[in-house]
């Protein structure tokens, strides 16, 4: 019976008042379940994110973290139903928002969640102006009564961000960055929506820029009670402005806790390099510091298959049963991982470090493509005309590495195969027929 109405609720065709209370009681505004996001078909297929599964409740700041290319900012557009999942849903409040949704939910997640994007120049159209920016989400929704109206929401948003209500006539091009990135915000907040995800918000901004938008948006979070997903690579910043901090990386979350519980208890070995590599203020101290380097051969995962676990304190890892054991052990001592190690003047670095850094790097050198991989067609085109020759060149450029040659070699090849053979079927039928 409960199950049924679970499910009854997640094929709702409107958003409910709250969402669904959690095991610590809190109400759980975003959740992601199993998500696997895909770009690409067939053997040109890329699992940008694979099983990523977290919790968001209803007035914290989650952040995301990790390097480029991890798939930060691929799960915050497939919150906001720009990319589609190949696999797994996103619940808001407890209602599936993933997939084909009816039109008046679609407007009812596009109303409460709202997205502040990276590059604020990018992001803001050059050809409106200010006023029409902030308010096209008003004019689509009708959230204002009349003119008087949406002229005195905007020009309060605008004063709610450090902004002037002359600024409201200028365009994009003649404001600075840390200016465009305001108006950015204030197209976002004046929908006062539930959820806003901040895709890097501050990473192309000044130091002292940057801290004026975060208390920008640490004030609409007390005033509005609006829940943030933060998505970032700075872990020096996100660790005072989070509640709670995901670790993703190449696409799967490895690590979930609450900030200073991450901070203390670095288990997984990447999150332990991401907070090594945080600079140290002192430069004496940073000139010493040993990094530490992660290296992904440490896990043996070909029996003992991972899994993303609780080990307590509202703290999940990514491991297999053995690292899992490991990390509870760790935790259980309740002493503080150490995650950066300063060396003494005139210590040598260990020789181990070397070797994790050249290992890291050439696993990093065996995903870029040689400079001769160009993939050209006239490889197809000959491995048509001369298939047995294509197949062994194809052999020979999949051992080099050599993957957009190899995929044109196998296509010409096997065309050329089927040509061959289609025109020796016809030859058959026609020996066939003079014979008879």
């Amino acid at each position: 019976m409960a199950n049924q109405t679970q499910e009854k609720m997640t094929r709702a065709s409107r958003l409910p008042e709250k969402g669904p209370i959690g095991e610590n009681g809190k109400e759980i505004l975003l959740s992601l379940k199993d998500v696997d996001i895909t770009f690409g078909k067939g053997e040109d297929a890329v699992k940008a994110v694979q099983d990523a599964s977290f919790d968001i409740y209803k007035g914290e700041t989650f952040s995301l973290v990790g390097e480029s290319g991890s798939g930060k900012t691929t799960v915050g557009r497939a919150v906001i139903r720009v990319n589609p999942l190949a696999k797994g849903e996103i619940q808001y409040k407890g209602v599936r928002i993933s997939g084909k949704i009816p039109h008046s939910l679609d407007r009812e997640v596009i109303r409460n969640i709202q997205m502040v994007f990276q590059d604020p120049a990018a992001s803001l159209n050059e050809r409106a102006t200010v006023d029409y920016i902030i308010s096209e989400g008003l004019y689509n929704f009708h959230l204002f009564e009349n003119e008087a109206d949406r002229v005195q929401k905007v020009e309060h948003i605008m004063n709610e961000v450090g902004l002037l209500p002359e600024h409201l006539t200028r365009y994009p091009h003649e404001f600075s960055g840390g200016q465009r990135q305001r108006i950015g915000l204030a197209r976002a907040m004046v929908m006062e929506p539930e959820l806003v995800v901040a895709d890097e918000p501050i990473s192309a901004l000044d130091v002292s820029i940057r801290a004026q938008v975060l208390n920008l948006m640490k004030k609409f979070q007390e005033e509005k009670d609006v829940t943030f997903l933060f998505i970032a690579h700075d872990l020096s910043i996100v660790r005072f402005i989070s509640d709670r901090i995901g670790v993703i990386y190449k696409g799967r979350i490895v690590e979930v806790a609450e900030a200073e519980e991450l901070f203390n208890f670095p288990l997984h070995p990447y999150t332990h390099s991401l907070i090594s590599a945080i600079p140290i203020p002192d430069p004496q101290l940073e000139k010493n510091k040993v990094l530490y380097t992660y290296d992904p051969s440490v896990h043996d995962y070909s029996e003992d298959k991972p899994e993303f676990v609780c080990i307590g304190h509202d703290h999940y890892v990514y491991g297999n049963k053995k690292e899992i054991e490991e990390y509870k052990a760790i935790r259980e001592k309740n002493v503080p991982v150490k995650p950066i190690t300063i060396r003494q003047p005139g210590e040598e670095i260990p020789e181990e470090t070397d070797e994790a850094e050249e290992q890291a790097i050439a696993q990093e050198m065996e995903m870029v493509h040689p400079s001769h991989d160009t993939g050209s067609p006239w490889y197809m085109v000959l491995a048509f005309l001369l298939p047995i020759l294509g197949i062994l060149a194809a052999v020979l450029f999949k051992h080099f590495r050599h993957t957009r040659n190899y995929k044109m070699c196998r296509k010409g090849a096997i065309a050329g195969f089927i040509a061959v053979g289609i025109i020796l079927a016809v030859f058959l039928l026609l020996f066939l027929r003079v014979v008879i």
